[in-house]
């Protein structure tokens, strides 16, 4: 697909949810424009509930939070004597992950008619999915006038755009969870397992657990887990007392979870009944979740006897039903302001947004944010590293969240819970980055 269908596409897509918007938000009178290949909103906005019209706000401590629903956030569509400011936006439009870029879209959209300013531009690139495809839609965005950059969504494509804009000289908000790839303008914004497996770590020596036995994938991401733990369980007064990787892609895992469990040596001592471990960790989704928990009580572990605590992956619906998960814990942003979002998204365009969708949002309505309060202060938006790494934090649909010295992004999670079948919050988020110990 060439540029001009990409643009044509996005601005019948546009047009689409423009009349969506207006038949099913009755508070929010919206209007739209297209110039220069991007999109910005032109309206006059009444206040509305903060369910309706979420913000992202820096200086968490603030009692217009998203989430809080007893005071009403401010809609910033209304401001119209602001310059324009562009913010290019890099997402897979077409290729292999051209729903989900799609969809991100969609949502950066939302958050552009629900928090930016009338003169704040999106500028859609399409990167293909690729890495050359990154390289010349940064370079596109640049030569269009963004002042920032929003994604790419996969680690090859941020790793290809990042030279595009240090040669520019603006800041990139990257939507990947590669940590390594930040650096000095590119911000990493995607879930990171360190907060949650210090999370999950803390609450569970909070609540008895004192053995923890880790399987894990022998890949980046399940080292990094196992790592993190062996690190964080001292601290905690938790002993590890198995640690077991296995291939990735492996497709029987019943040998490997036999071994893991000692089922053989408990079994010739008559000695099922006690269990090696007080919990497993397993930093794992989908599929390899369910096998890993069916196994572990076939050889005798199950979740009443040994508790299941997971990362990030954990956090799919789905597995809420598998029996064999039951009361299983992992750390994760609170769900009640993503599903907000998700329901005015399927109320908008009839899908249920991916679960990447929200980094979308937040990073679009942290740009208008960011280009507001510069603007209004300095003339110019705050897209320095200084506002960008504001250690008050900001507050979006995942909560509370800030970057790092590194650029990397730091977040609030709440714990979760499977119980019978649903998912809920048994330990709340916290509201601002003073009450996370550090």
């Amino acid at each position: 697909m060439n540029h001009t269908m990409v643009m044509d596409t996005m601005t019948q897509r546009f047009k689409t949810t423009f009349i969506a918007l207006l038949l099913i938000m009755p508070l929010l009178v919206l209007g739209a424009c297209q110039t220069g290949g991007g999109y910005r909103p032109h309206a006059s906005v009444p206040q509305a509930p903060a369910e309706q019209n979420p913000s992202i706000l820096s200086s968490p401590s603030s009692d217009q939070l998203l989430g809080n629903q007893q005071s009403p956030a401010t809609p910033t569509s209304h401001i119209t004597n602001l310059p324009t400011v562009k913010v290019g936006i890099l997402l897979p439009l077409s290729g292999q992950h051209q729903k989900l870029g799609d969809s991100m879209l969609k949502a950066a959209q939302m958050a552009l008619f629900e928090i930016g300013h009338a003169n704040l531009e999106l500028i859609p690139r399409d990167t293909k999915g690729t890495a050359a495809g990154a390289q010349a839609a940064a370079q596109s965005a640049i030569d269009s006038g963004a002042q920032i950059l929003l994604g790419p969504v996969f680690a090859p494509a941020v790793r290809s755009a990042k030279p595009v804009a240090q040669r520019a000289r603006i800041n990139m908000i990257a939507f990947s969870t590669d940590w390594t790839l930040a650096d000095s303008n590119t911000y990493v914004m995607g879930f990171m397992p360190f907060d949650q497996v210090k999370r999950i770590t803390s609450f569970a020596a909070g609540h008895g657990i004192t053995r923890v036995g880790v399987l894990a994938p022998d890949t980046n991401y399940g080292r990094i887990v196992s790592n993190a733990f062996n690190a964080a369980a001292p601290h905690y007064n938790i002993t590890l007392t198995e640690n077991t990787r296995y291939p990735a892609g492996t497709s029987n895992l019943a040998p490997i979870v036999k071994t893991f469990t000692r089922y053989d040596a408990r079994k010739s001592a008559g000695a099922l009944a006690q269990t090696p471990f007080d919990a497993v960790l397993m930093p794992v989704g989908d599929q390899d979740a369910r096998a890993i928990a069916s196994l572990l009580s076939h050889y005798d572990l199950p979740p009443r006897s040994v508790r299941r605590i997971g990362t990030g992956l954990f956090d799919e619906a789905s597995l809420a039903s598998e029996a064999n998960l039951e009361g299983a814990w992992f750390a994760a942003p609170d769900p009640a302001a993503r599903h907000s979002f998700e329901q005015r998204f399927i109320n908008t365009y009839g899908t249920r947004p991916p679960r990447l969708a929200t980094l979308a949002f937040d990073a679009t309505a942290l740009s208008a944010i960011l280009a507001r309060r510069g603007l209004q202060s300095t003339g110019r938006p705050a897209f320095d590293h200084s506002a960008i790494t504001n250690p008050n934090g900001f507050s979006g649909l995942d909560g509370i969240f800030r970057f790092r010295p590194d650029n990397t992004a730091e977040r609030g999670l709440a714990v979760l819970e499977f119980r019978r079948g649903r998912l809920g919050v048994i330990d709340q988020a916290p509201k601002s980055f003073q009450n996370i110990t550090q």
